[in-house]
């Protein structure tokens, strides 16, 4: 399942398709969720990935909300690099993302959730464990499974690594 932590208000729930799921998507229907039936949830899982690639370490270690990004140009052009990175790795998977141009649909993202602080920014912020290997380590890990050099998402893990443990002392 993908969307589950997303605002019932605005928040879709996506679901892959499968014969079992009857019950389940009666009583979410039932309670008026909005619910999607997809055929591929690795498409979702993987977008999501670049998403958040490109948004969260950068809003993490710059400590801005998600927009701010997209209002500084050095800013702006790592988070597309980070897509890129993330879109590429996406691609030696074998994965077709929802999207055609990762850079734009990270801006998209970005520019919709703009008052945003993304939840690795308020990780950072609280000194709490984050989901860097999550994120940009999990690229980084299958980008060398392929042989694709990941060095945005490999900056973006150290420094926000580093800045935890740095908090955390």
């Amino acid at each position: 399942m993908v969307g589950l932590g997303e605002s019932r208000r605005r928040g879709v729930i996506s679901i892959e398709q499968n014969q079992a799921l009857g019950p389940l998507e009666t009583a979410l229907r039932s309670s008026n969720f909005n619910l999607q039936i997809v055929a591929d949830a690795q498409s979702l899982i993987w977008g999501k990935l670049v998403i958040n690639a490109a948004i969260n370490p950068l809003t993490a270690l710059l400590q801005v909300p998600n927009g701010e990004l997209l209002s500084h140009p050095k800013a702006r052009r790592m988070m597309g690099e980070l897509a890129r990175e993330t879109a590429e790795v996406a691609e030696a998977e074998h994965v077709d993302l929802p999207f055609s141009n990762p850079v734009s649909a990270a801006e998209d993202v970005a520019r919709k959730t703009a008052t945003d602080l993304s939840s690795m920014f308020q990780d950072v912020r609280r000194g709490a464990p984050t989901e860097i290997d999550a994120i940009c380590g999990a690229v980084m890990k299958m980008g060398q499974k392929h042989g694709i050099r990941t060095p945005y998402n490999k900056a973006c893990w150290t420094m926000v690594r580093a800045s935890v443990s740095h908090a955390l002392n």
